[in-house]
Parts: C-alpha cells; structure tokens; sequence
C-alpha cells in the first residue's frame, strides 16, 4: 500500500510545531528507510505506507502520548486544519455536512492506494462512512476519524464525533467510521 506525500508531510510537521525541541529524538527513532522518507517527502510522489505514515505515527505517539493513539488523533487534526485551511476553509463552510464528508472519500481515494472510501448512509446529523484497503492499521483508522472530525467542524458543525464501528485491523471487511454532529 502507498500515501500520497502530503499526508506523509504532516507527522514531520506536528513534531516541528508541537515538540521543536525533540524532533531530532523523533527523527533518530524512526528506521534508516521511515527516516530518508520523511526527511526528503515530496508532497506529489507515492510513499509505502507503514514506513512513511504508520512508523512516524506510532513514534510520535510513543515519545509525545505515551504510546497513546492521541497523538494519531492530533496528527489527524492538524493535517486538516492545515489542508482545509486558507481558502479552501472559505469553500468549506460553504457546503453541508454531507458535502464535507463527500468530498472527503474523493480525497481520501486520491491519497491511499489501493483504497477506496465511501459514504454508506447519511441522514441529517449522522453519517456512516465505509474505508476499504487490503490492510490497515489503527493509527491511520484514528488519523482518518480525527481529519474528518475537524473537516467537520471547519464546515461549522457543532459537536461532532467519530468513531470507528468496525475495523479491518480487527477482521471485518471494511472499516466503518460513524459521524455525529449538530448544524
């Protein structure tokens, strides 16, 4: 499996911005291969997916949350305050909470591969998302919940709240991400 660079850019990111101090640390605990990739990411090329996003997520997490699944949570966040910020955060909160999530399994499509990701059900104030990849892994389940949640409330939704239903990681399927939230 790939990501695109531009999610790969935004582990490297985070640790500059939160933790300026220990990203050296951060960097010396990724493997020789996770950190070539991340010390020379292009935002357009394919990167392999455990060595680009999943190990740099989990190290973060160890050093930064106590091996807490938080800090996949905050990576999430920041990568969509930083990708749906500017003017595209103009068109955002322009459009329905649906739209937001829509458009989201569009980007999400165009940034992992093999993957797919679609809207199963929605009605007014819920969604049911479906993520299908021949492999996951938690942390970029809880990276996905998190950049979706703050898509979400860039677009003005209040209280919004995503959960992962069920998990490839764990033997189903698909994974199924369940979206709340208030106008």
């Amino acid at each position: 499996m790939e990501i695109k660079g531009v999610s790969v850019k935004s582990a490297p990111t985070f640790v500059q911005n939160r933790f300026p101090s220990q990203y050296d640390e951060w960097l010396t605990a990724l493997s020789p291969t996770s950190r070539e990739i991340v010390e020379s990411v292009l935002l357009s090329r394919w990167y392999p997916l455990q060595e680009s996003f999943i190990e740099p997520t989990q190290k973060l997490c160890d050093l930064f949350f106590e091996g807490s699944e938080d800090g996949a949570w905050e990576v999430g966040r920041t990568s969509a305050e930083f990708a749906l910020g500017g003017v595209y955060g103009f068109f955002i909160k322009l459009g329905s909470p649906e739209f937001i999530l829509t458009r989201v399994t569009t980007i999400f499509s165009n940034m992992v591969r093999p993957g797919e990701m679609k809207v199963a059900a929605s009605s007014h104030g819920a969604a049911l998302l479906e993520m299908s990849l021949p492999e996951s892994d938690r942390l970029l389940e809880a990276r996905m919940a998190a950049w979706m949640e703050q898509a979400l409330i860039i677009s003005g939704c209040s209280n919004p709240r995503l959960t992962v239903r069920d998990s490839i990681t764990e033997g189903a399927p698909v994974t199924e991400f369940s979206a709340t939230w208030t106008d």
